[in-house]
């Protein structure tokens, strides 16, 4: 019999109540508490005046050492999706599936030559920037994709080498999957879920609107954030677990697999800005798995929180 532990926590304070051990059968702790967390908020969809539309295909090839160690993939998207596969091959494959729309020809002909994708390596180091008027700071007088009268997606497909770290970030109308990469990780998005699978490494997974879910082969050996605003939360860890869990979540529960004990509360930091004596507590709760270990940092505002065993 599979044993769940469910920490509440109280909304107003995001402090912790206490933990109660829930018996079940087999059900998973993720599936029964993903109908209580809000969805992600729906994406824009494209204009209907935007008639005009163009594909295209792009594809490029890098080569790298296979077990470098400082092999680095680097994707700055802005509208479309990530998804990265590892491999033993000794090159980054890339394919792009480009969609321009627009009002009129003549504006997709302005697309084509103002949003480019810019692919640089340097040794071990693979960049691939979505640029265009876009990329700015909005102070001097930059325009979105309405004012400019047409769109850009770009959905990117990598293979690489396993033995990767990846930073990867997108921010409407996709999202980012990536599967069986060993090396650390950066991977953020705004509007859209985050997917890992048979991860090892450690690293920082965020998104505003979305559900992150993260599966390890190996458990992390160093300190690791995972953080959504809107969406639940789930982590799937291998066996033996021994990590130390940092919680915050305001209108969400946490469930574990694992059995865990409680942490004492971090002490607050105090300070001086402008003359002034400033005080800011910590209001994480803390859980400690196993021996401890790595500190894991889970952090949401609407959804839950699930630590499970991977089966």
């Amino acid at each position: 019999m599979r044993i769940k532990w469910l920490c509440r926590f109280a909304a107003s304070s995001i402090v912790a109540l206490g933990c109660a051990v829930l018996p079940g059968s087999n059900i998973n702790a993720a599936s029964s508490v993903s109908s209580l967390a809000p969805k992600s908020s729906p994406v824009m969809p494209a204009r209907s005046d935007f008639q005009e539309r163009q594909e295209e295909t792009i594809q490029k090839s890098f080569s790298v050492d296979p077990s470098g160690h400082d092999n680095r993939l680097e994707v700055d998207n802005v509208n479309g999706s990530i998804e990265v596969i590892g491999s033993t091959s000794g090159k980054i494959e890339l394919v792009v599936n480009e969609v321009i729309r627009a009002e009129s020809k003549e504006k997709l002909e302005k697309a084509r030559k103002e949003v480019t994708l810019d692919a640089t390596q340097e040794g071990g180091l693979v960049k691939l920037y979505v640029n265009g008027p876009f990329r700015c700071h909005c102070d001097d007088g930059c325009e979105g994709w309405r004012e400019r009268g047409y769109s850009v997606k770009m959905d990117f497909h990598l293979q690489v080498p396993a033995a990767i770290a990846v930073n990867l970030k997108t921010v409407n109308e996709g999202h980012i999957l990536v599967r069986n990469v060993t090396g650390g990780y950066s991977l953020r998005n705004v509007n859209g879920d985050i997917e890992m699978d048979d991860a090892t490494g450690s690293g920082q997974v965020r998104t505003v609107n979305g559900k992150l879910k993260v599966g390890f082969r190996e458990n992390p050996h160093e300190s690791s954030d995972f953080k959504s605003l809107n969406g639940n939360i789930d982590l799937s860890f291998a066996k033996n677990l021994a990590a130390d869990f940092r919680f915050k979540t305001l209108n969400g529960r946490v469930f574990s697999d694992f059995p865990m004990t409680a942490l004492a509360p971090r002490q607050g930091e105090a300070a001086r800005t402008n003359g002034k004596f400033v005080f800011r507590a910590d209001r994480s709760t803390g859980g400690r798995v196993g021996s401890g270990g790595p500190e894991i940092n889970v952090e949401n505002l609407n959804g839950n929180i699930s630590i499970l065993e991977r089966q």
